[in-house]
C-alpha cells in the first residue's frame, strides 16, 4: 500500500490566537493538559502500542510524557509551552508521532545578524548583515562549547533527531535562531575561522527580519523550482519536485510532466542526463514519484522491480475508531484528486478495518502482493539507461524517501546533495486537536512489516554538495563535471 496522503485533521472547530491561553498559569495548565492528552491519544491509536517488533514503544512514550511534564511545570508563556511539547516530541524520536502546532503562540524570534548552514561536518556563516561575521566563515564554537555540543543541547533536545545526518543540514543551524525557549541559553560570544585565521565576536541579538527567514530557508533548501520539466541546456532535462502535497495547479503540472515522458520516450533516451530535483521536498504522497518513475523508466519495469523489492512487505493497519475514520476520509481525498479507482480500493480497506475493529483485532494486515518469483533472479535491462541525478535535501523524509526508494532501484541513478533524513516504520499520519486548540497530536495509522528500508535508515549521496549556495547553477556545474568524468 502506497503512502497516499499527508494528514487528516479531526477537529471540533477553528481556534484563533484570541482563544489561546493568556496568563502564565493558563499556559502552564495548557502544556500539562496537552502533553497528557497527546500521550493518551497516542497510546490508544498508535500502531507501536501493540507492535511486537517494538516492545519498548509504550515505555518510550511514557518517558516522553515525563520529560514533557517536567518542563510543563515551569512554563510561563507561549514559548515555554512550545518548548515543553517539543521536548515530548524529541523523546518519542519519530517524525511521524508527537505533536504539531495548529495555532502557534505569538513568540518573538531573534537572531544575531547572520544565518548559519551545515555542510558536511561543519557549520558555516551562510549569510550576514553588514558588520557580522563574513559569509563562509566556519563557526567553531560559542561560550567555551563546541558548535556540535551547542547543537545537541540547544536544538536537538527540542527538534529534529541528531542521529540522522540530514537533520544536521536542516535543523542544527537553528543554534543561531532564538525562538524564546526559556530552557536554553542562547550563545553570546563565538569563535570563527576564515581563510585559516581565527577570530572571535560577541553576538548582538535582535528581532528577526523577513531577510532572516528567507536566508534561513535558502540555507538548507537552496533554490526551489516550480513543479515541472525544463531543459536548462540542450539534452539535459530537469524535473523539479519540491512538493509531494501538491495543490491543484501542482497536480496538473505533475500529470503533464509524466505525460510528456510517456509521449516522447526516445527524446529522453537520447538525453545527456535527467535531473530529479527534490530541493524543498518534505514528503506527502508517494503516488507522484511512483507515477514519474513509471513514466521515465517504463511502467512495466517499474512495477516489476518494485514488486521484487517489496514482495515480502506487509502493512499492518491499526484498527482504532479514529484510524478507521481517517481511512474513510482518504476516500473523499482521493476522489477530490481525481483518483476514483484508488478511492474505491481505500473504501474497501476501510470496510475490512471496521470488521477487524468489531472483532477486537488490533490490526488489519494487508500484504503488498506476492513476490515476483519468475523474474526475481534475472533483472531485465531497463529501457531507459541515461544518467539520472537526484538532488537530495537534508530534510527529505516520508514520501520523499519513498521517491528515493523508487529511483534508486535503477542502476543509472546517482544521488547528489545532502544525506537524507530517516523514517520509522510508522506511516500515514492523521492529526487530532488537543485540549488547548494550540496543538494537535500526530498519529500514524499503519506500520510496515518487512519493509526493505529499515527504520532509521537514511540515504547517503554519492556526491555530497558542500557549496553554501544550493543554486541550480551550482548543481548544474557539479552534474556537468561528473558527466565529463
Amino acid at each position: 500500500m502506497r503512502r497516499l496522503a499527508a494528514a487528516c485533521l479531526l477537529a471540533a472547530g477553528a481556534v484563533t490566537a484570541a482563544d489561546l491561553p493568556q496568563t502564565p498559569e493558563q499556559w502552564q495548565r495548557a502544556a500539562s493538559a496537552d502533553i497528557d492528552a497527546a500521550y493518551q491519544i497516542t497510546l490508544d491509536n498508535h500502531p507501536g502500542t501493540y507492535d511486537p517488533s517494538n516492545p519498548g514503544f509504550a515505555a518510550r512514550l511514557g518517558e516522553a510524557r515525563k520529560a514533557g511534564l517536567q518542563l510543563a511545570a515551569q512554563v510561563r508563556d507561549g514559548a515555554g509551552y512550545q518548548a515543553a511539547l517539543m521536548r515530548f516530541n524529541t523523546v518519542i524520536h519519530d517524525g511521524h508521532a508527537g505533536v504539531a502546532f495548529s495555532v502557534p503562540p505569538a513568540v518573538e524570534w531573534r537572531w544575531p545578524g547572520f544565518v548559519a548552514a551545515w555542510r558536511g561536518d561543519s557549520m558555516y556563516v551562510y549569510a550576514t548583515v553588514p558588520g557580522g561575521p563574513p559569509a563562509g566563515s566556519r563557526i567553531e564554537g560559542c561560550d567555551g562549547e563546541a558548535i556540535t555540543t551547542l547543537a545537541q543541547t540547544n536544538v536537538f533536545a527540542f527538534q529534529g533527531r541528531s542521529d540522522e545526518p540530514g537533520n544536521w543540514w536542516s535543523e542544527a543551524p537553528d543554534v543561531f535562531v532564538d525562538k524564546g525557549n526559556p530552557f536554553i541559553k542562547r550563545p553570546q560570544a563565538c569563535t570563527f575561522t576564515l581563510d585559516g585565521k581565527q577570530f572571535a565576536m560577541t553576538l548582538a541579538w535582535s528581532q528577526y527580519t523577513n531577510e532572516m527567514l528567507l536566508w534561513r530557508q535558502q540555507s538548507y533548501n537552496g533554490t526551489t523550482l516550480p513543479v515541472g520539466l525544463t531543459e536548462p541546456r540542450p539534452r539535459l532535462y530537469w524535473a523539479a519536485m519540491p512538493e509531494f502535497q501538491p495543490d491543484e495547479a501542482q497536480r496538473t503540472a505533475y500529470r503533464t510532466m509524466s505525460a510528456e515522458l510517456r509521449a516522447h520516450p526516445q527524446r529522453y533516451q537520447q538525453a545527456d542526463a535527467v535531473v530529479i530535483d527534490l530541493r524543498g521536498n518534505h514528503g506527502g504522497s508517494s503516488l507522484w514519484s511512483l507515477d514519474f518513475a513509471g513514466a521515465l523508466w517504463g511502467d512495466a519495469d517499474m512495477a516489476r522491480r518494485d514488486q521484487q523489492r517489496t514482495g515480502k512487505q506487509q502493512v499492518w493497519w491499526r484498527t482504532s475508531p479514529g484510524n478507521v475514520a481517517h481511512v474513510r476520509w482518504m476516500v473523499a481525498f482521493l476522489k477530490e484528486q481525481g483518483n476514483a479507482e484508488l478511492a474505491e480500493g481505500i473504501n474497501a480497506l476501510a470496510n475490512v478495518m471496521q470488521e477487524a475493529l468489531e472483532r477486537g483485532d488490533k490490526f488489519y494486515v494487508s500484504s503488498s502482493g506476492p513476490a515476483a518469483a519468475d523474474t526475481a533472479t534475472v533483472a531485465a535491462p531497463t529501457a531507459f539507461n541515461r544518467p539520472v541525478y537526484v538532488i537530495v535535501p537534508g530534510q527529505c523524509a516520508s514520501a520523499c524517501l519513498d521517491a528515493l526508494d523508487y529511483f534508486t532501484m535503477f542502476p543509472n541513478t546517482k544521488l547528489i546533495g545532502a544525506p537524507s533524513s530517516a523514517d520509522s516504520n510508522y506511516m500515514e499520519v492523521r492529526y487530532q486537536s488537543l485540549v488547548s486548540g494550540a496543538a494537535k497530536v500526530v498519529i500514524p495509522n499503519k506500520v510496515y512489516v518487512g519493509r526493505p528500508r529499515a527504520a532509521g535508515q537514511f540515504y547517503t549521496p554519492q556526491i555530497v554538495v558542500r557549496d553554501l549556495e544550493w543554486s541550480t547553477e551550482n548543481f548544474l556545474k557539479v552534474i556537468q563535471a561528473d558527466l565529463k568524468r
